[in-house]
């Protein structure tokens, strides 16, 4: 059987980190060829670019005769979608790199260009109409553990079966606005006599605007704006179970006192549910596993939880990691964690329990 895609590249990303750090003790001093060789290539055949088929890769790639050529064009339909400029695997990247393979991008028309020394990887919209340091997208290191799952998500989205798609586009819209509307919000709450001033003002009329403005001056603001990843683009989920990105907030529906009083042991007294229970998540394309225990506490990674919000947030902790200081993500674990019925076979939310526990309760 063969493995899957996200499978191979995990595999393939690993076997190039153990390489580079490999190197790197012995210290091997790679050859920009060398590095396109065996730390490179492995990468954009595990995406599914074919290196021998001209109709998906073209190496040193010239629009026209004359032009600097491009190490590496991706091709869709016979188009160059995205430009690969290669670097040896001690250069490091500067903007001087960027610049000049997104000069040429925006000449021929490809939108996407990506920059890598075969660890760290640099991705930019070359459209853009910014300077070239707002144009990157996303950069990662191979070398760098904590970015296993960053480093999946965004070279996914440069696949062969993926760059004919629009998710990249979306992607960069959502953040470039993110990134606008933050700087803005930073520039009000810095201007102590600016419009959010006198806003507060106008809205807190026993205020006067000397107050608002001293109080402006003693706040620590910071804005936070989520990753957004292609599962939140793509992925069809009915309403209740939408899934909490990375940040501090749980994004699911709220608790009211009612539904937060349930307990998995009330659960259990009950006869709805038969422990050990095995619940489950595929979360960001990571098979997540727990176990809800005759005490009704929740079994994560050999560890117990009193709750299933914090072993929900425990579980995407290993895929995420926490937001500044939070010890992980907080998380609704209700809407979080399924179980597969065994009636029917399909998975169902650990919330259905809860609900039929409270309509027996009316």
């Amino acid at each position: 059987m063969a493995a899957r895609p996200d499978a191979v590249l995990r595999d393939t990303l690993l076997k190039v980190r153990d390489r580079i750090a490999e190197l790197r003790e012995r210290g091997d001093h790679l050859s920009e060829q060398d590095t396109k060789a065996i730390l490179i290539e492995p990468v954009l055949a595990a995406l599914g670019w074919r290196l021998d088929d001209i109709a998906d890769v073209r190496r040193e790639y010239r629009a026209k005769p004359q032009d600097n050529p491009v190490d590496y064009a991706l091709l869709v339909f016979g188009q160059p979608r995205l430009f690969v400029e290669a670097k040896a695997l001690s250069t490091a990247l500067d903007r001087k790199s960027a610049a000049q393979v997104l000069g040429y991008a925006a000449v021929v028309g490809v939108g996407w260009c990506l920059l890598t020394n075969g660890d760290e990887y640099r991705l930019y919209n070359s459209h853009a109409q910014v300077d070239v340091e707002e144009k990157l997208f996303r950069s990662l290191r191979l070398s760098d553990p904590k970015q296993t799952e960053l480093s999946l998500e965004t070279l996914a989205l440069i696949a062969r079966e993926q760059t004919g798609e629009r998710a990249l586009d979306l992607l960069w819209k959502s953040q470039f606005v993110d990134r606008r509307v933050q700087a803005t919000l930073k520039e009000l709450f810095a201007d102590e006599s600016g419009p959010l001033a006198r806003l507060i003002r106008k809205r807190s009329p026993e205020l006067s605007l000397a107050e608002v403005r001293e109080s402006l001056r003693r706040a620590q603001v910071q804005v936070h704006f989520p990753v957004v990843t292609t599962h939140a683009l793509t992925e069809e989920q009915p309403a209740p179970a939408l899934e909490p990105d990375e940040g501090p907030a749980d994004e699911g529906p709220p608790n009211t006192p009612r539904t937060s009083a349930v307990k998995l042991a009330d659960l259990i007294e009950a006869g709805l549910l038969q422990p050990p229970l095995a619940l489950e998540k595929r979360y960001k394309g990571v098979r997540l596993d727990a176990i809800v225990e005759a005490d009704g506490r929740v079994r994560f990674a050999g560890e117990s939880y009193d709750s299933l919000s914090t072993a929900a947030g425990m579980a995407r902790r290993t895929v995420i990691g926490a937001p500044p200081g939070y010890a992980y993500p907080a998380t609704n674990g209700w809407i979080f964690w399924q179980f597969r019925d065994p009636a029917t076979g399909q998975l169902r939310l650990i919330d259905d329990l809860r609900q039929q526990y409270l309509q027996r309760q009316v």
